[in-house]
């Protein structure tokens, strides 16, 4: 499991992050969704074994928003 932040660009209202957290949340092995409109990131828990974080930055870039930076971290369970 790894958790993960992602810093987004291109949102000019909040409904392009809940556009992005569903899309996020529809992905398997995703889980703990959560969107920050006014920091601009996206912070979810995510199963390797089912879904990485590059697979994510695509699902975001496919819906012509910009992902920034995007950090990682192991956690156990």
């Amino acid at each position: 499991m790894k958790k993960i932040m992602m810093e987004l660009g291109g949102l000019s209202c909040p409904s392009c992050l809940e556009k992005i957290k569903t899309a996020v949340e529809h992905q398997a092995g995703v889980s703990e969704v959560k969107v920050l409109f006014n920091a601009g990131k996206l912070k979810a828990t995510l199963d390797t074994n089912q879904v990485t974080a590059p697979v994510l930055k695509q699902v975001i870039e496919n819906l012509g928003y910009q992902v920034k930076n995007v950090k990682e971290k192991e956690v156990t369970q």
